[in-house]
């Protein structure tokens, strides 16, 4: 390489870059474990996480009753909650006990208390009330029979209401039982569903695992491939460090391009999710969010030693990585240290602009902060990669020379 003009070492470096981006293209579809990753479950994974969630809401939540006042005014409420679509009533218990144990028994996920004053309260003026418990191992239940509940007790208020205040119009009674008018509008989530608001979160969280599970892979398969467990073959092609980190990241990012397609826009359209993103917009924040999450797992994967680790090591930090975006868990709650913290993977930026993209129809402008930090990523772990793999082609050289002088040593 001394020898050559500047223009030759350039030529050489870009032939060196192809046959490294060629290379690392070949290796990704015939090492099956690295295929699986990189293609079969960001396929399965999200069709089956979609699959799920697709009824978005929980319906006919079975639940038991124990009616104490057993008044027809009881009768009517709980004949109005078992009509709401929320709550199904499968059982009248005698005690609080007996709903207990059909609670234990998964017979029932909730229970509806009406006291034995209920009926006798409203007659005299005096506020009663109905109590429900709920197995909290589920949210959606809790949500599904506080909803019912709630909206047959308003109900109720309203109607008492008018029957005691002697109005003589339908417009008196309107107003008696909502003197201020009031519209719910759910904003983004019409069907305050569930599957609308975690499976946009899913799909960018499934691109930045399945890249450091596939990356992960494919290095400690070089390591085991490779004489003296380097990261960096032995091989006159891989005397650089730009070709071999833009040849590796342009091969992650040729397939993920494809791959980001089918996750952040057929997915959602398969299961009607909300997808009101401009397609220019979501073009141009997925381009940093690719290039951030390839770069960055090709950073960590100095770490990985065999192919098993990228297991031990990534796998389980799914779920907190959800959390700490900010989706599941609201980031305004967060501790200082946790969100700061999560600035360091490209997912929490990812997540939180896709999101107002996809669900709100924001503009790059509404999500600056967002796109400006993912660029920044994409820029700093571009930088350590660059290291990274600059180590290791050193490494490599100083194995090589101790090897041929113990070679030498011994007269081959």
């Amino acid at each position: 390489m001394k020898d050559l003009t500047f223009k030759q070492k350039v030529m050489q470096g870009i032939y060196d870059l192809f046959y490294i981006w060629k290379r690392e293209f070949r290796t990704t579809f015939r090492d099956q474990g690295v295929l699986i990753f990189f293609v079969l479950v960001p396929l399965v994974y999200p069709l089956i996480y979609a699959f799920i969630y697709t009824n978005e809401t929980i319906r006919e939540v079975p639940t038991v009753v124990v009616d104490n006042s057993r008044s027809s005014l009881s009768r009517e409420y709980l004949r109005k909650v078992d009509a709401s679509p929320e709550v199904q009533l499968v059982s009248y218990c005698a005690g609080m006990e007996e709903a207990k144990r059909m609670l234990r028994e998964r017979k029932a996920y909730g229970i509806v208390y009406i006291p034995s004053s209920f009926s006798d309260d409203i007659a005299r003026g005096k506020q009663t009330q109905v109590s429900i418990f709920c197995d909290m191992s589920g949210l959606m239940y809790y949500k599904a029979l506080l909803t019912a509940n709630t909206n047959v007790s308003l109900a109720m208020n309203a109607d008492i209401k008018m029957e005691r205040s002697a109005n003589t119009t339908d417009r008196q009674d309107e107003i008696t039982a909502s003197p201020i008018a009031y519209e719910d509008v759910a904003l983004y989530n019409p069907t305050n569903g569930f599957a609308a608001f975690l499976i946009p979160a899913v799909l960018m969280l499934i691109i930045q695992q399945t890249l450091l599970l596939g990356i992960g892979l494919s290095a400690g398969t070089a390591r085991e491939q490779n004489r003296f467990r380097d990261l960096v073959p032995i091989n006159r092609h891989y005397n650089g460090t730009l070709r071999i980190v833009m040849g590796k990241g342009l091969s992650y990012f040729m397939v993920y391009s494809l791959v980001a397609v089918y996750t952040l826009c057929v997915v959602p359209w398969i299961f009607s999710l909300n997808q009101i993103a401009i397609p220019g917009v979501l073009s141009l924040f997925t381009l940093p969010y690719l290039a951030a999450c390839i770069f960055f797992a090709m950073t960590v994967s100095i770490a990985i030693r065999n192919r098993e680790t990228c297991m031990l090591l990534f796998v389980f930090t799914s779920v907190p990585l959800l959390f700490l975006s900010g989706i599941s868990w609201p980031g305004a709650a967060m501790p200082a240290f946790w969100k700061y913290f999560s600035y360091l993977f490209p997912s929490t930026f990812g997540i939180n602009g896709y999101v107002r993209i996809n669900s709100m129809g924001a503009t790059l402008q509404e999500v600056s902060f967002e796109y400006r930090a993912l660029w920044l990523q994409a820029g700093f772990y571009f930088l350590t990669t660059c290291l990274v793999y600059r180590w290791q082609i050193l490494q490599s050289r100083r194995h090589v020379v101790e090897e041929y002088k113990r070679l030498k040593e011994k007269g081959q």
